[in-house]
């Protein structure tokens, strides 16, 4: 679970954990309350680990989940030292393809993309995960229903001039579309994307279908 999910889940508790403290003493709560604390000790009693969910994805948090975290909470950006230091820490948990190939199917890029499945308790430990693209953005044209919480990514490989993923022009805009997908902190610090190939939503096959629907001149993304 990375950082969108985890907040929600971490607020709710809050709420749940505030709640009951103003229950119990029909009185608001002390200035210098620890509410971080608070919201954490709700997760540790109100969740419980049940099939391939494990509490540990609500309870466990890296420095940049916490970094970020306390950043949304006090309305203050994280200082550009700190926020690079991130980013250089992140771009290090990068995992480059092994076989040194970016691109996959598009076709199956495009099914990822859709699918928001995967990761729940009754799921199976080897189900695939979906990618949830497009809860986020607009990739292609004939898709109507997409978020924009993210920008739109349709024509993402056209408008950057990739016309041969392999030429070695394109190489900066293909290994930096690869290090977004994987660990989107590695290039903005707190970002709201899902670290997705180093949380292990999606594994390396997965990641390259979704490089080949945004790059892949065949796709229809760039048509």
């Amino acid at each position: 679970m990375d950082n969108k999910r985890m907040k929600l889940a971490a607020l709710a508790a809050a709420v749940v954990a505030v709640a009951a403290v103003g229950c119990a003493n029909m009185a608001p709560l002390p200035p210098g309350a620890d509410l971080d604390r608070m919201a954490q000790e709700a997760v540790k009693t109100s969740f419980r680990s049940e099939g391939i969910a494990k509490v540990e994805r609500v309870t466990q948090i890296d420095e940049t989940l916490r970094l970020c975290n306390q950043a949304d909470a006090s309305g203050k950006p994280l200082d550009a030292a700190t926020a690079k230091r991130i980013e250089e820490e992140n771009l290090k948990t990068v995992k480059w393809p092994s076989d040194g190939k970016y691109l996959g199917d598009w076709k199956q890029g495009e099914q990822i993309a859709q699918s928001g499945r995967g990761q729940t308790w009754t799921d199976a430990a080897s189900t695939p995960n979906g990618g949830n693209c497009y809860n986020c953005h607009q990739i292609s044209k004939e898709e109507i229903s997409f978020g924009t919480i993210g920008p739109s990514l349709y024509n993402y490989g056209k408008l950057r001039g990739v016309a041969n993923p392999d030429s070695p022009e394109a190489k900066a805009i293909v290994q930096y579309t690869w290090g977004k997908i994987w660990n989107a902190k590695a290039y903005n610090a707190c970002s709201n994307m899902p670290r997705a190939g180093h949380m292990g939503n999606l594994n390396e096959q997965q990641v390259k279908h979704i490089m080949a629907l945004l790059l892949d001149p065949q796709s229809p993304v760039n048509k």
